[in-house]
């Protein structure tokens, strides 16, 4: 078949199929979010157009959006799915890197294919082209390197038929998923080859389950059995594998209490007699109460990162570690005993040499008495009180009004933390994304866009502060044109309220996070309307000032979105210092010495506090 490259990659992207997680068959890419530019608008812009009944196509409004919308597709998809990103040279290309870095922290799958400078080098300096003085090779697609999975440079067509086979393997390897970037110089795009008409078989890709070695796996058995009071960690990897209710089992059968980290939050029933809550700085202090007790943790998908350890201090010291990861590079982190496995592979393969094993039933019921007096709290934060309403009832009214097939997100600032140790789950499906792998302010709106055309089960609600909205709010009119569904509720506190919170709790002085505390040569600034901007976005638009305003709003919203089709955004006003704090400690920056403040340093179990004098 004589095609050019753009066409043969494009057949190739339409012939890949998957296996969900519910065993259905489904395009591995269902998606291309495109901007078009001189450097990949004839050449992929035709192909596209060529195919366009067979893969969808969807306009973006800044390349970074459509990425990051893209990855959210590939998540609320349980890593399925693989979104795809494609721009010309130059400011389009870079624009995507955040994107990528997104994908690589969170282990996601993504495709980017960013166009590139000419091979030929005829017309150099060509528009957009960054010249190197001393490597002609370097384009600025090469900044891609550092947040790709794989990194490719198509500079004949016939390399497709060696690279696209490692492209696949990448995005649908458990253990190396993540974003893989393919630059596609503009004259190689036009470039024809006689590529042989197999490659464009109909090929669906099974998600591989790794068995864990057999000695490390009776390793892990022993230490369990000699343990008495061990703690099941869920992370994403369970997720992934489809393995939530297979996890919740194996705690039954052993009597084990079960901890989630950000990403394997939902997998559990909140009110589960083995669930303690949530782990970490943005978890729940039930869990860190138990983390700080067990003598051994096994750690199923997970890479242990600092929140979900509250920087190594929530466990204790002498504490043993087991670990279940695909990727071995994660499972042998801090000196883990690793079993480097699937999550329901191995989990099923533990249970022969576990055989009747059961934890003592007084540690099993601790899970249980910790979590009710979290849940007592969450109660008391999320209660109806005078002004305006804080995040945990923000998050507390969304959770009541959701059902359990609808999706929730949020990225970046204090809302992870009200989302991760607040929300209660009815369990058995990932249902929730907090993208704190990265901490991108932006994701909120453009990941609900990619995870509004993924999760169809039910309503997608993203969460997020005005500081993310002003950063990223231009894939509001995406999802609305294309007519996609969600609702996104922005929260006002006037600025990066948990930035202030960090800076002035460690003893810094408020300076250039609240809008009060910026410089401005102005006595009277303006301020945002946030409800006409999204109108103008072709949101419709609803505003609240109270708990119990925001509660009929948001149920508004929802009829809304569901009935039209379209986003609706839901604007509150909300405290800026009200928070859940989960008693974790957190590893930052402090100088000794903050601009002449006059500090002490108090240190206690789980925490550390800096003080006036």
């Amino acid at each position: 078949m004589r095609l050019t490259t753009a066409q043969a990659l494009v057949a190739w992207l339409i012939a890949q199929r998957s296996r969900t997680v519910d065993d259905r068959e489904a395009p591995l890419f269902p998606a291309v979010f495109a901007i078009f530019g001189h450097g990949n608008v004839l050449g992929l812009g035709t192909a596209l157009h060529e195919r366009r009944a067979e893969i969808p196509v969807w306009r973006g409004h800044t390349e970074q959006g459509m990425a990051l919308a893209a990855v959210g597709l590939a998540k609320a998809a349980q890593r399925r799915q693989v979104g795809v990103a494609t721009s010309s040279i130059g400011p389009g290309a870079l624009n995507m890197v955040t994107a990528a870095g997104v994908a690589h922290a969170n282990r996601l799958p993504l495709l980017l294919l960013p166009g590139d400078t000419f091979t030929g080098r005829a017309p150099d300096p060509v528009l957009q082209q960054v010249e190197h003085f001393g490597d002609a090779t370097v384009t600025v697609n090469d900044a891609f390197r550092a947040v790709s999975r794989y990194f490719d440079r198509i500079t004949k067509p016939e390399q497709l038929l060696a690279t696209l086979p490692q492209v696949a393997r990448v995005l649908t390897d458990p253990a190396d998923c993540g974003p893989v970037t393919l630059a596609l110089p503009q004259d190689v795009q036009a470039e024809t080859y006689e590529f042989p008409e197999e490659f464009f078989a109909p090929h669906v890709h099974h998600i591989p389950r790794p068995r864990p070695d057999l000695r490390a796996l009776h390793a892990a058995a022993a230490a369990l059995r000699g343990s008495h009071r061990p703690l099941l960690v869920l992370g994403g990897g369970v997720r992934y594998s489809g393995a939530g209710e297979q996890a919740v089992d194996f705690a039954e059968r052993h009597g084990i209490p079960i901890a989630e980290t950000t990403a394997g939050r939902t997998l559990v029933r909140h009110d589960h007699r083995l669930h303690v809550g949530p782990l970490g700085i943005t978890g729940s202090e039930s869990a860190n109460l138990l983390a700080a007790e067990a003598d051994l943790v096994l750690a199923v998908g997970t890479r242990l990162q600092d929140f979900t350890t509250a920087s190594w201090t929530v466990f204790a010291p002498d504490v043993g570690m087991v670990t279940v990861n695909t990727a071995r590079f994660d499972a042998v982190k801090h000196g883990a005993l690793p079993l480097v496995g699937d999550a329901a592979a191995t989990l099923a393969e533990l249970a022969a040499p576990l055989a009747n094993w059961r934890v003592d039933a007084a540690w099993s019921a601790k899970a249980a008495a910790l979590r009710g007096a979290w849940d007592a709290h969450i109660d008391t934060l999320r209660a109806p009180g005078a002004g305006l309403p804080s995040y945990a009832q923000i998050v507390g009214a969304v959770n009541d009004l959701s059902g359990p097939g609808d999706y929730v997100m949020t990225a970046s600032g204090g809302l992870p933390g009200e989302l991760i140790g607040g929300w209660r789950a009815s369990g058995g499906a990932p249902t929730m994304d907090v993208e704190y792998g990265f901490s991108c302010m932006g994701y909120e709106l453009a990941g609900a866009w990619g995870a509004a055309m993924a999760h169809t089960g039910g309503l997608v609600t993203t969460l997020l502060g005005d500081g993310s909205y002003l950063m990223l709010n231009s894939e509001l009119f995406s999802a609305a044109f294309a007519g996609h569904p969600l609702v996104a509720v922005v929260c006002d506190n006037d600025g990066y309220a948990v930035i202030a919170r960090l800076q002035q709790g460690q003893g810094g002085a408020p300076f250039n996070n609240f809008y009060a505390d910026c410089r401005t040569t102005l006595s009277d600034p303006p301020r945002v309307d946030f409800a006409a901007h999204a109108r103008a976005l072709g949101c419709a638009v609803f505003t609240a000032g109270a708990a119990a305003e925001f509660r009929t709003a948001y149920a508004e919203a929802r009829a809304v979105a569901i009935s039209e089709s379209r986003p609706v955004v839901v604007v509150v006003r909300t405290q800026p210092s009200a928070w859940t704090e989960a008693g974790a400690w957190w590893e930052v920056g402090v100088p000794i010495h903050m601009s002449g403040r006059d500090q002490y340093v108090a240190a206690k179990p789980g925490q550390l506090r800096y003080l006036r004098k």
